[in-house]
């Protein structure tokens, strides 16, 4: 990698953004895989004769590009493209762990309150209703991933304490089993406080998924809206053709 680098010393650029293009040239090239960690800041300012302020300052332009993410105690490792299946009713947790992901929350709010008429008229209930408001940043691995608000009709939840991680798995030890539902998602940018929240550069590309789901009677159980980052996530849905673009085919 030194000497790939020592060509491009000649550059106007900040050496730092030497640096990024050069490991975001080495990434993309398979020479570390998603998932694997980087060198060390010490064993990478060595091979490559740099200061580990000028290390540190490129792998952070990698890191707000979402190429690469930091692990607490752990080091840099390179960021993995999740691929979520957009037809499928899973909750957070369960997507992390058929990744082999050990998912976590950070919890904003966990409260009682009476439902705004945009909540009552998706919930189907009278407005000023009592709901249940959780809040809450999703990680994987502890990588921060997503916000999450869900708003749910508070029969549904009678003890707030009965919701650890997972809303769906205190759903199901209440008896509550959501089973159809409506997804809209949509591109959008990451406001100032999304942006802190889930660690990437202001106005990064972000996904807001808004989700209403219903139990097996069609009583509406769940209405929560959600920002996704946008350099970890992409939404898969299998399609097929209908009976009359068969035909066409034929």
């Amino acid at each position: 990698m030194r000497d790939k680098l020592a060509g491009l010393k000649e550059s106007n650029a900040p050496l730092y953004l030497q640096l990024a293009r050069n490991l975001r040239e080495h990434i993309e090239s398979g020479g570390v895989e998603p998932g694997e960690p980087l060198p060390s800041e010490r064993e990478l300012s060595e091979r490559m004769g740099m200061s580990r302020v000028t290390i540190r300052k490129g792998i952070q332009k990698l890191i707000e590009e979402g190429l690469l993410f930091r692990r607490h105690g752990s080091g840099t490792y390179v960021s993995k493209r999740i691929q979520a299946r957009g037809a499928m009713l899973t909750s957070f947790s369960e997507d992390a762990r058929s990744r082999g992901d050990d998912p976590g929350v950070v919890w904003m709010m966990r409260t009682y309150a009476s439902a705004t008429d945009e909540e009552a008229a998706a919930l189907e209930v009278p407005i000023n209703t009592k709901v249940a408001r959780l809040a809450r940043v999703r990680l994987a691995n502890g990588e921060p991933l997503a916000i999450e608000h869900a708003v749910v009709p508070a029969e549904l939840i009678p003890d707030l304490n009965a919701v650890g991680d997972s809303l769906y798995e205190a759903f199901e030890a209440l008896g509550v089993f959501p089973v159809s539902g409506t997804q809209r998602i949509r591109a959008a940018l990451a406001t100032p406080t999304e942006a802190g929240m889930l660690s990437i550069a202001q106005s990064s590309e972000i996904l807001r998924i808004e989700r209403l789901t219903r139990d097996a009677e069609g009583r509406p159980v769940e209405f929560t809206r959600s920002a996704y980052r946008g350099d970890r996530y992409e939404f898969v849905t299998e399609i097929a053709a209908t009976s009359v673009a068969r035909r066409g085919s034929d």
